[in-house]
């Protein structure tokens, strides 16, 4: 058991013929009674202080644990988060692409629909034309025959017009 201030007070000694000085123990067994509470005291404040340290030192690492599990939880959001992204990217990417494609070959299709018609009015253009040219030529061939000189000769009998107009009237 630990030894307490008062119980170095109240100690009595023995006496013995020749034993030591009364006041010189007494004297010395007070100021190490005085030194002992002053170390007592001291301990007892180096103890509070450790208990207050202790419990800032558990607040703190309570606090940590909790930062660290927030920033795991942050990082794991943040992993997600790239991942979906990444995801939705992929889906985007390949939606642009088909619809990249489906525009490509509709264009492709109308082209060739397009020059498809061009050729089509390219022969036709031909018909017309040669019909055209076999129309003139025919009106051509008609303007030259010898049936217009014909016809500018002809004379016609203007007296017995005039003998049925009179008739009529």
């Amino acid at each position: 058991m630990a030894l307490t201030p008062l119980d170095i007070h109240n100690k009595e000694f023995g006496r013995s013929f020749r034993g030591y000085d009364e006041d010189e123990v007494n004297e010395f067994l007070e100021q190490i009674m005085k030194d002992y509470e002053a170390v007592l005291q001291k301990n007892k404040q180096l103890e509070e202080q450790l208990d207050l340290t202790t419990e800032r030192v558990t607040h703190f690492t309570t606090i940590e644990n909790t930062l660290q599990s927030s920033i795991l939880i942050a990082q794991e959001a943040a992993e997600e988060v790239r991942r979906n992204s990444q995801k939705e990217a992929k889906l985007i990417v390949k939606e642009a692409e088909k619809n990249g494609d489906r525009i490509v070959n509709d264009a492709l299709n109308k082209a060739r629909r397009i020059a498809d018609e061009i050729e089509e009015l390219k022969k036709q253009s031909k018909v017309f034309r040669n019909r055209f040219r076999m129309l003139a030529e025919a009106q051509l061939e008609m303007i030259n025959t010898d049936d217009w000189d014909l016809l500018m000769d002809y004379e016609v009998d203007t007296a017995g017009l005039e003998k049925l107009e009179t008739e009529e009237e």
